[in-house]
Parts: C-alpha cells; sequence; structure tokens
C-alpha cells in the first residue's frame, strides 16, 4: 500500500504496510499493530488505523512513532471509544515526517480527505467568504469570493456568513464608490449605469473619474478593511469642511453621506475590538454528547462576524483535545491570523502555534487572556457558545420527536437517521434536474445533497416519472457500488418522493428491479386544489394518509418536501443560465476563452464567426491560418 501526501510534505518519507488477520475480535486489532511497531522508527510521523476492507478507521500523529503507536497495544490503558478502535483495526499505513509540526498539518490533511469515525470531525466543510479587491485592472474591482485564491489581489475575511460579506461590501459601495462590475461589462459602457445614479460607483468605465482619483479611492478602501478606519472618518470629515467652506455644498453632502455610512457600518460592527488588529476568538461548551464551539472574527479590530460549529464524534473525548483536533481542521485551508485567542490553555497549543506559523510563513500566537478586553470577548464568545448549545439541543430534541412520530406515522421499525427526499425540475422538459436532500437527527446534511442532470436517452424530455426512474437507478446502483454492505450511514431509512401515486410506483419498480426490497418510500402530494395542509401522503399497496392541517408532524414533512423543491428549483436554474450561456465556439476545438473572447470582438457574434469567409476568419488577430481552416472546416463539414 502507498500513500501521496501533499506536496508540502516533499522530504524523504517512509510508508509501512502490515496486514493483520480478519477476526472480529480485540486480539486480531493488537496483533496487526504490533506487526507495525517492529517496523516503525522513533521519529515523527502520521499513522493511519484501517479496517479489513481498508478503509480508514482514526488518523493520528506523533513525535515517537514507536511509542505512540505501542500505546495502542496496552488495550487496559484505553478508553473503549479507542479499545473499539482496535478491535476493529488490521492494517495500519505510517508516513514519517521530519518535524511533529509537520505531522500535525498533514495529520489535519488526512482526516479532511477520509473523515474517519473515530477522529473528532469538522461538520461544517463550506468554505468562508472573503472580499476580493481585485487588482488585475487598471480600475480595481470589489467582489465577493469564495474558493481558491487564484486572481491577482487583496483578500479579506474569512467573513462569518454571506450577509456579513454583502453588508460589508454595500458598505464599501456608499463609502469609496468602487466598481463591483464585471471586465466585459465595464469595457462596454458607453454612459453610467444604475450604481452611479444611486451614488455606489464613481463610473470609471465612462471617465467620470481619473485613474488617479481612482487609486485614492482604492487606497481609501484598503485603508478601511486593514483596521485604519479612523484615518478615513479624518480624511473624510476634512474633505466635508474644505467643501463647505468653498461653498460647494453638492460636493459636502457627498462626503457628509459617506461619512454616515462610514459611522453607521461602524456601528454595527461594535464588539469592543478596537486595536486588536487580526484575531480569531474561540470558545468552546459541551454538554453530554454535544460540543459547541463558537468562532469571532476580528480583522483590523472590527468584527467580520461569528459562528457555531459542532464538531462530530467527541463522546469520550477531552474537551481540550476535541478543541485543538477542531483548530487544525479548520485552519487545514483557512489562513490563521497573527493571533488566536481561546478561552482554556491546550497541551499542543505550542505545536499548533509552530505548525500554523509554518503554513502563514510568519509568527501565529496562541494565547489565553486573563484580564482586558480580550479576556472580556472571550467571555462574550463563551456566552455565544452555550447559548447556541442550548438552542442546538432543544432543537434536536423537537427533532427527534419528528422522527418518532414520522417512524410511528409511516410504521418504521425505528425513527429514521436518513431520510432522502426527491424532486425534479425542468421547463417543457428542457434542462432537466433531479434533486435529493438529505435529513436527520440534527437537521438537513447540506453536504449530502445531490443533484442528477437527466441524460439518458431513454428519458423522454417532460416525463416525470422516466425522469424519477432515472435518478433513483443512478443513485441505488452509486451506493451498491460504494457501500454494499451498508456500513457507512448512506443508505437511506427513509425515501420521500415528492409526487404522488405515479411517482410512487415509478420508485418502487426501480428498487425492485435493483433488487432492494427494504427501503420504505413514500410520495406526497399536494391534494385537492394544492393547498398547503391538505397533502396526501401514498403508500406501497395504495394506501394513503393524511393528517390534521396543525399537525407538529405535517409541519417536518412539509419542510422537508420544501427543502427539495428549493434545491431542485435552484439546481434547474444553474443549468439553464448555463446552456443560455452557451455558444457554439464553445464546441469548436482548439477554441479558448482567449481566442473565443478574440473572435466575438472582431465578428460581433457567435453567428457572425459561424457564417465567416476562410479569409475573413484568417484576419482575426490571434488566429493562425491554421486555426481559422479548423474554425471554417468546423461550420462547413466537407460533404
Amino acid at each position: 500500500m502507498t500513500d501521496t501526501p501533499s506536496d508540502r510534505f516533499h522530504e524523504e518519507k517512509s510508508a509501512y504496510t502490515v496486514r493483520g488477520t480478519d477476526k472480529p475480535d480485540i486480539e486480531a486489532g493488537v496483533a496487526a499493530i504490533r506487526n507495525v511497531v517492529k517496523t516503525l522508527p522513533i521519529r515523527p510521523g502520521v499513522y493511519r488505523m484501517l479496517d479489513a476492507r481498508g478503509e480508514v478507521l482514526y488518523v493520528g500523529k506523533a513525535r515517537a512513532l514507536r511509542n505512540r503507536v505501542t500505546n495502542y497495544t496496552q488495550v487496559t490503558r484505553l478508553s473503549k471509544r479507542l479499545q473499539r478502535m482496535v478491535a476493529q483495526t488490521r492494517d495500519m499505513v505510517i508516513v514519517t515526517t521530519n518535524t511533529e509540526a509537520e505531522a500535525l498539518l498533514l495529520e489535519a490533511q488526512l482526516i479532511k480527505r477520509y473523515r474517519p469515525p473515530y477522529n473528532v470531525l469538522l461538520r461544517d466543510d463550506k468554505s468562508f467568504p472573503f472580499i476580493l479587491l481585485r487588482e488585475d485592472h487598471a480600475f480595481a474591482r470589489v467582489q465577493k469570493h469564495r474558493g481558491a485564491r487564484r486572481a491577482k489581489g487583496q483578500y479579506y475575511g474569512p467573513f462569518a456568513s454571506a450577509g456579513s460579506v454583502t453588508r460589508t461590501l454595500n458598505a464599501l459601495q456608499k463609502l469609496f464608490l468602487l466598481r463591483s462590475c464585471t471586465d466585459s461589462f465595464f469595457s462596454n459602457r458607453s454612459r453610467p449605469c444604475l450604481l452611479y445614479q444611486i451614488k455606489r460607483c464613481s463610473a470609471p468605465c465612462v471617465g467620470r473619474i481619473d485613474a488617479a482619483g481612482y487609486a485614492e479611492l482604492v487606497s481609501d478602501a484598503k485603508d478601511f478593511l486593514g483596521g485604519k478606519s479612523t484615518k478615513v472618518q479624518q480624511k473624510l470629515a476634512g474633505s466635508m469642511t474644505h467643501a463647505a467652506e468653498a461653498m460647494d455644498y453638492e460636493l459636502a453632502a457627498v462626503f457628509r453621506d459617506r461619512l454616515r455610512a462610514l459611522t453607521f457600518i461602524q456601528g454595527t460592527q461594535t464588539v469592543h475590538a478596537e486595536g486588536m488588529g487580526d484575531a480569531d476568538i474561540f470558545a468552546l461548551a459541551a454538554k453530554p454528547g454535544t460540543v459547541c464551539i463558537q468562532a469571532f472574527f476580528i480583522r483590523g479590530g472590527q468584527n467580520w462576524g461569528h459562528r457555531s460549529f459542532f464538531p462530530a464524534h467527541t463522546s469520550d473525548v477531552p474537551e481540550e483535545e476535541v478543541l485543538a483536533s477542531f483548530l487544525a481542521q479548520f485552519y487545514e485551508e483557512m489562513p490563521p491570523p497573527k493571533l488566536i485567542l481561546l478561552d482554556r490553555q491546550l497541551p499542543e497549543g505550542e505545536l499548533l502555534g509552530e505548525a500554523f506559523s509554518e503554513r502563514a510563513e510568519r509568527k501565529v500566537t496562541l494565547k489565553m487572556p486573563q484580564r482586558g478586553d480580550q479576556a472580556r470577548m472571550i467571555q462574550q464568545a463563551k456566552r455565544n457558545a452555550e447559548e447556541a448549545l442550548d438552542r442546538r439541543l432543544a432543537e434536536s430534541s423537537t427533532q427527534h420527536q419528528n422522527l418518532r412520530a414520522v417512524a410511528e406515522l409511516f410504521e418504521l421499525e425505528a425513527p429514521p437517521q436518513r431520510i432522502e427526499i426527491y424532486d425534479n425540475s425542468h421547463v417543457m422538459g428542457t434542462n432537466a434536474v433531479g434533486a435529493m436532500v438529505v435529513a436527520g437527527p440534527e437537521g438537513f446534511q447540506k453536504n449530502s445533497y445531490r443533484k442528477f442532470n437527466i441524460k439518458r436517452p431513454e428519458t423522454t424530455p417532460g416525463d416525470d416519472f422516466a425522469m424519477m426512474r432515472e435518478v433513483l437507478s443512478r443513485r441505488f446502483a452509486r451506493l451498491e457500488q460504494e457501500d454494499p454492505d451498508r456500513t457507512k450511514g448512506d443508505w437511506p431509512d427513509l425515501l420521500i418522493i415528492d409526487g404522488g401515486k405515479g411517482q410512487l410506483n415509478a420508485v418502487t419498480e426501480t428498487l425492485e428491479d435493483a433488487g432492494i426490497h427494504d427501503v420504505p418510500v413514500v410520495a406526497v402530494s399536494k391534494g385537492p386544489d394544492r393547498n398547503a395542509g391538505r397533502e396526501v401522503f401514498h403508500l406501497p399497496g395504495s394506501r394513503q394518509v393524511t393528517l390534521p392541517p396543525n399537525s407538529p408532524v405535517l409541519f417536518y414533512l412539509q419542510r422537508l418536501r420544501d427543502e427539495a423543491h428549493r434545491f431542485a428549483i435552484g439546481a434547474h436554474r444553474d443549468r439553464r443560465a448555463k446552456s443560455m450561456a452557451a455558444s457554439p465556439l464553445d464546441e469548436v476545438p482548439g477554441i479558448g476563452p482567449g481566442r473565443k473572447r478574440a473572435l466575438l470582438m472582431h465578428f460581433g457574434t457567435a453567428r457572425a464567426v459561424k457564417g465567416a469567409a476562410l479569409e475573413d476568419l484568417e484576419k482575426v488577430p490571434g488566429i493562425s491560418k491554421t486555426i481559422a481552416r479548423g474554425i471554417y472546416d468546423y461550420f462547413h463539414p466537407r460533404g
């Protein structure tokens, strides 16, 4: 067995794999681990515990691999949780590193990749939004950004939510009048757009501001985002006074409005973080079975929002270990700030600081403040964590009640742990999309949502029954391939289909054809006059169930159905938007974005390119005679 670690760990490493037996007992696990221990060096590294099928059970790191892995053979000293893990272990993979800090970074990367059942897991792996001040154009553009940071410019974040980014972007537009339009929109303007009329853009596209003046606005925006809002405030106040003294009252009013916008955004961000610079604040609250970690993001002394996290697999794990593992995974892709404030000391605090500093290529400090403003902010984060945890437990209790009611209503053996809800969306059969959303004891599991582009030739456009058959057959064919033993928790305990008896029959026939007879299916239709509250639930065997309009379980099932409907419509709209933006030039071999742009700039439309003569194609800048011949032959195939 081989291992392929990140390019960051390019130093020489060794990998060892020793296979044990498949006996389902703890002695077999200990024997497999002892075989590995014989070959281990006393140096830093990362180890992976594997079960009999090769699935990763646990990822761990060590300062001295031999000493750390040997501990797993001393079964009586292990917790019940680790004893269960050792009993399942049949194989191990070891990767050595130069330092323990490197091992910590690699451990976090592998945990995120494999999501092992015995590691503390950061559930919310959705990327955080940033503000990007894009500087690959003469007039910088401000925009919201998620994902890889490849564009040239300054990135500011993370923000806790898209809403906090939107509010800050609105403030930036009011304050600094920076453009937010795309480069193509910018280059094709002949008069200012609406944003200029409502005083949210300085209209550099049509020369209403020169390059030097716009550069000054960009500099002010950088100062504001960098925490120098007082400097910007003083500058705006001075400009307003100067304009008023010159009796240019219209200009003075402009500066007054911008000053008001700055005062407003400062007021909405008051968390007493002035002078703190860049910092992340974390506090943990725990009750039996559940842990909440509250995070505050402070950048440039401004509060950029907060978010609650509920890590998985925290039972029987010390709180300090939960927080340390959470931080390592949280900063696996997120750039760490200079200061990380915690509500407790961590045994591996120095190691985490060393690893984060190595990743950020600058000093990163982990600190537990005892007094002053920083300690007060820790207390505020702690209070928020406790309140979020109480809300979570209350919601979880309601959720469990709903699931028990669903089990009773549909005569299930136990409350379902995974409910999959399906819906289709299309317009007259075009851009058809199937959608699956997932719900369970902890609410909607959005990282498990799936969309299915309807693409089989035998599926008639607009045939909802055929679409549902395609979606379900593809879904369960993949399940049979990826989890034939049903051990990963990806098999549903209940299917809910948006539709009536026809959709129900299509699904049950599909499952029977696949040899699946133990997955309950329910279809939900709107009922007479399609009124919400009068839904009819169709079960196999022509049975139907209705519920009182004020039934809590009805409200719950409506939420499930509505979420599937929302997700399906969104997926359909995305596909439709892509098809509308598609161009015949996209299919021409050898035509990438640059040549496509050159052709459109020269001819104006794709239709004109399609009808152009070979001689005209050869005149386009950047299009060689060979490429021109290829374009012409593509649109004029020889018989």
